[in-house]
């Protein structure tokens, strides 16, 4: 009875400190954003004070004007949405092509050729950032929107994702489509597409949302400032400095809503994609 008693004692006593910490975890990742949100709709001078911000003394959208009127972010956002969705659609189109190939029996080497697409993954991007930009200045792709989509069309990630996914897909349906006569571009589109739909779904998520947060690619090849994506007009907003007085030239407010209406696309596809997003991750998790 009293080793009953202790056993239950104990397991209370790490529900309570499993809940705690859980508690502390939620509150770590939840006030930074309340933060950012209670600034981006405070007043100006509100906003400059210095200090976490967990209510308002004034409620404002006066940063949100600011934002589109004087910052000129509308171009930004365009510029960041054409170039994020274009350059992810076919971002996952192609690597569900590649990991398609990846899983036919008949492939040669194919242990080879996965074994050096993870290995790809192991470089990190900046450190290729000084060949990238020599390689697009020879291609005169620099200050052009089709350099921001084309680079990073493949990723290894993405393809050893889609390869999983397609693991998952009993083969014997793509031989019983092959003796019917269908073809591989068939096999992929009728078979592999809607069943792997949970991993589509994963991987341009996350690859949307690399794309749309990328600072140091288009750092590295824009300079014209009427293709700048958000994050470089973040930066800019962020890094301006009045000469004059030395204090930031945009009011903090203005930055918070800026850094809020950046989050509005993501905020959108996740609520289209979170039923996709948990499946997805449990099927496609990168084995080695």
């Amino acid at each position: 009875m009293k080793n009953n008693l202790d056993k239950n004692g104990l397991t209370g006593i790490w529900k309570a400190l499993f809940l705690f910490l859980t508690a502390a975890i939620f509150l770590a990742m939840f006030l930074p954003m309340w933060n950012v949100f209670v600034v981006s709709t405070s007043t100006a001078l509100d906003s400059s004070q210095s200090g976490i911000k967990l209510w308002w003394t004034k409620f404002s959208v006066e940063g949100f004007f600011y934002v589109f009127r004087v910052t000129k972010m509308a171009r930004p956002f365009l510029n960041s949405l054409f170039i994020t969705t274009a350059g992810t659609v076919i971002q996952v189109l192609l690597s569900a092509l590649a990991g398609y190939v990846l899983i036919q029996k008949s492939l040669p080497f194919k242990n080879v050729i996965s074994s050096f697409i993870m290995l790809t993954m192991m470089v990190p991007g900046d450190l290729t950032l000084i060949s990238v930009y020599q390689l697009n200045k020879q291609l005169s792709l620099l200050n052009t929107y089709q350099g921001l989509v084309l680079n990073g069309l493949v990723s290894g990630f993405s393809i050893m994702m889609m390869r999983n996914y397609f693991e998952t897909v009993p083969y014997s349906l793509a031989e019983s489509a092959r003796m019917d006569g269908a073809g591989e571009l068939k096999i992929f589109g009728s078979i592999y597409m809607p069943i792997s739909l949970p991993g589509f779904a994963t991987v341009f998520f996350m690859e949307y949302v690399a794309r749309w947060n990328s600072i140091m690619l288009p750092a590295t090849l824009i300079t014209d400032e009427k293709k700048y994506t958000l994050p470089l007009m973040l930066k800019q907003m962020i890094m301006s400095v009045d000469s004059t007085s030395g204090t930031a030239a945009t009011p903090d407010n203005a930055i918070m809503a800026a850094i809020v209406i950046s989050t509005i696309p993501l905020l959108i596809i996740y609520m289209f994609a979170q039923r996709f997003l948990l499946e997805g991750i449990n099927m496609g998790a990168v084995k080695g």
